[in-house]
């Protein structure tokens, strides 16, 4: 991500340097993102930029990867030492549960950030009416094993459809999957991100007319019934994709997670790093601007790292 989108002016001072020795991991930090075209990869783009500039030592990168499993995967061995992943997953991590089956993941968290929507968006021609319509389709539900894969195996359950018998089920990263909807090989597609998410925007806006997103408050109840309050009723704003009217949708928060091997002073600091700089990291991403200290500490099921814990409590 470009430093030219980060602005300088009225930064807080920089973090006082430490020694070389002092440094984790000898100073280099690893984000795992997501998609490329994904809000993930943009955020963390800028997130890593602004790491690199204001914690004295530390050189930070954030990489392309297929998103919440992987990322909460690559964290627990070491691989990533920072990561972005939806809520769901990251509960299921912790918990030992879903794809995490008895294997319960070593990550904590340094925040709750702004909140992801459920969006499924059909072509037009695949004559798709109601979420009942999708039966049968060909659709992508986001790269194997990623918040989006695990979240529209759930949704599609909740409305009666089985995601691996009753659709052709297809497994493709965010910019893969908006190639096959123009190639007109799928039917629809069911993404999880912050709005607007750039990949999806840019399907929109490549066939006026072409795209329809389905409105999806028919199921939150089954959704909440069967996987808890980890999902909540939301709007896809029509300034989002310049759509007719506001849609009605699913939210699902989103974690910044560690591992709980990070220096407390460290994790202090990149959690300090997300609001000294939060208007640069808005400029980077409309998202940057949709989270806040009062409530960013709640991250239950999952563990706050103690360095981000003596954050929020420093008032």
């Amino acid at each position: 991500m470009a430093l030219a989108l980060l602005a300088t002016g009225g930064c807080a001072p920089t973090a006082t340097p430490r020694a070389g020795a002092d440094l984790w991991h000898g100073g280099r930090l690893y984000i795992a993102t997501g998609n490329t075209t994904g809000v993930y990869y943009q955020f963390g783009g800028g997130y890593a930029d602004l790491v690199t500039k204001h914690v004295s030592g530390y050189e930070a990168h954030a990489e392309a990867t297929g998103a919440s499993g992987e990322n909460i995967q690559r964290v627990a061995t070491g691989d990533m030492d920072v990561a972005f992943s939806i809520a769901d997953t990251a509960a299921d991590a912790v918990a030992g549960k879903g794809a995490f089956e008895n294997k319960p993941q070593k990550v904590v968290a340094l925040a709750r950030l702004y909140r992801s929507y459920a969006q499924v968006v059909i072509r037009n021609s695949a004559h798709i009416t109601k979420f009942a319509d999708l039966r049968g389709k060909r659709i992508s539900t986001g790269s194997a094993g990623s918040g989006a894969d695990v979240f529209a195996g759930r949704l599609l359950f909740a409305g009666g459809i089985n995601p691996d018998t009753d659709i052709v089920r297809q497994r493709l990263s965010l910019p893969e999957t908006t190639k096959a909807m123009q190639a007109g090989t799928l039917d629809a597609l069911v993404f999880t991100g912050g709005l607007p998410t750039p990949g999806i925007a840019d399907l929109l806006a490549s066939a006026p007319g072409q795209y329809s997103l389905l409105p999806l408050d028919e199921l939150l109840k089954p959704l909440t019934f069967r996987y808890g309050a980890v999902y909540a009723a939301g709007k896809l704003p029509k300034s989002a994709y310049q759509t007719a009217t506001d849609i009605d949708t699913i939210v699902i928060g989103n974690l910044l997670l560690v591992s709980p091997d990070m220096p407390e002073q460290l994790a202090y600091d990149l959690t300090k790093v997300l609001f000294d700089y939060q208007v640069e990291l808005s400029r980077v991403h409309p998202e940057g601007a949709n989270y806040y200290k009062a409530d960013a500490s709640g991250t239950d099921p999952v563990p706050l790292h103690p360095g981000a814990a003596r954050f929020y409590s420093s008032g």
